[in-house]
């Protein structure tokens, strides 16, 4: 139930007038009220007081049907369709009074006052012309005055807009518009227009927020829908895209564009689920094949691209393809260096390349944009234990020899793992780097066991890689 003075203080801001319902003087003496609809109208008075909105609705509709020429029944159930935000069925009952009692100005102000809202300003203004010739009362004389000036505005305003969206100038024409929606705030076509210069801005979203407004206000309104549609579409929202598309359809099923786009984004949407039940199944290189799919079916749609080539990336990753994910992760990550989903997916693939430096640094990126992430939390500690526990280096099994290696093996499998790790051998960066890497730690391992002068226990690499380790390095390189 609606407590009563949620429905006073609606009906107020509303309509300051409106209240004038409560005590009007006019059934006595202006209409022959049978008992029955006097009972009907009694009811609905006190339950409309008590804020029954329903139940009072249905005194006025049994007094409306007892007596089909009784204004005051029209003007009541107005006022419940008013409290219940159905402005369009108020303005019939409204119009009805006004045909019944010429004179009644209170009803005349208020259907100007909804006219207005609509954005009707010729007939709004007739409303309020009429009610200052009629005699009102002095709160009515104001009102329709202050009204009517407001409309003069308005007016003004909409011409202003027209012509700044005729001349392309969309940020004026949205600013003339944000001046008259916060009066004319049921115009369907207005807001169809402000979403049409939103589109213009590169503001999707803002636009969609006007559309779906007008498919609201506006019967029918399949061009809106499909609108909607194609920008949740565009924005990468297959989903909502889904949802909207049928709306139209529902309202035309023999609608053109709305039926193509349907059927556009009903195959996205089916090759999508596919790839993300194999993704649950754990079957993943069938879902990257399948996102391989999406990205052929919607090429001009960039974000199905980034989503799919985030979601190869977690396959990749998760399926220990190390070498492959960290290449299409890097992808992604270069159109949306932020994209936690990309940035935990490589960091897991650094850690399977023993890249313990690189997943680090991609932890704490990720753990910056989501601080209560426990799986991030969890792979930065098993990043930095790695790490630390790589510092110690068993350079025996670096170089794949046994502990008692003589030097001419260890010198053999120094220069056979050297060619094979040379940076210079690999094209793609990352694994590059981790020649790199490797050809650091051979360099590290022959230098050490192939000295007489130094006896290797294990410790620290940072303590063995000596000056003469980075010179031999270096002369390799060279």
């Amino acid at each position: 139930m609606v407590a009563p003075g949620s429905v006073t203080s609606r009906l107020g801001s509303v309509f300051p007038f409106l209240l004038v319902l409560v005590d009007l003087q006019y059934e006595g003496a202006e209409c022959g009220v049978n008992a029955d609809v006097e009972k009907h109208l009694e009811l609905g008075k006190k339950l409309l007081a008590a804020g029954q909105l329903a139940d009072a609705l249905s005194q006025f509709h049994a007094a409306v049907d007892g007596d089909p020429d009784n204004y005051i029944a029209y003007y009541r159930r107005a006022t419940v369709f008013l409290a219940m935000g159905k402005s369009k069925a108020a303005l019939p009952d409204l119009t009805k009074v006004i045909e019944l009692k010429m004179d009644f100005t209170a009803a005349r102000l208020q259907r100007g006052h909804l006219l207005l809202k609509q954005g009707k300003l010729d007939e709004a203004e007739d409303d309020f012309k009429k009610v200052l010739k009629s005699n009102p009362s002095e709160n009515e004389e104001k009102e329709a005055q202050t009204q009517l000036t407001k409309s003069d505005e308005m007016q003004r305003l909409r011409s202003q807009a027209l012509d700044a969206f005729d001349d392309s100038d969309y940020t004026a024409a949205i600013t003339f518009l944000d001046k008259i929606l916060e009066v004319c705030v049921w115009d369907a076509e207005l807001r169809e227009l402000r979403a049409e210069c939103f589109i213009k801005e590169g503001e999707p979203r803002k636009a969609i927020s006007d559309l779906k407004a007008a498919s609201k206000l506006k019967n029918d309104n399949t061009e809106a829908f499909y609108k909607i549609s194609t920008l949740y579409y565009q924005l990468g929202d297959h989903e909502l895209s889904l949802s909207e598309v049928r709306e139209c359809l529902k309202l035309d099923q023999d609608h053109k564009r709305c039926f193509a786009h349907y059927k556009q984004v009903k195959k996205l949407n089916k090759l999508i689920e596919s790839a993300e039940e194999l993704i649950r199944e754990g079957r993943y290189t069938d879902a990257a094949s399948k996102y391989e799919s999406v990205m052929k079916t919607e090429p001009s749609v960039s974000e199905y691209t980034v989503r799919s080539k985030e979601r190869i990336c977690h396959c990749f990753s998760k399926d220990e393809r190390p070498v492959e994910a960290i290449r299409v992760c890097s992808e992604v990550l270069q159109l949306e260096p932020d994209n936690v989903n990309a940035l935990k997916d490589r960091a897991e693939a650094y850690l399977i390349e023993e890249m313990y430096d690189e997943a680090i640094q991609d932890y704490e990126t990720a753990q910056e944009h989501n601080e209560n992430d426990q799986q991030i939390r969890e792979g930065l500690e098993k990043a930095q234990r790695l790490l630390k526990q790589s510092q110690k280096r068993d350079y025996y099994k670096i170089l794949g020899v046994k502990r008692n290696a003589k030097k001419q093996e260890i010198i053999k499998a120094y220069r056979k793992l050297a060619l094979q790790w040379h940076p210079d051998n690999f094209q793609n960066e990352e694994e590059k780097k981790k020649a790199e890497k490797k050809f650091i730690d051979i360099a590290a391992a022959k230098e050490v066991l192939s000295d007489p002068g130094i006896t290797y226990l294990g410790v620290s690499c940072s303590v063995l890689l000596c000056a003469r380790c980075l010179l031999a390095l270096l002369l390799c390189w060279s």
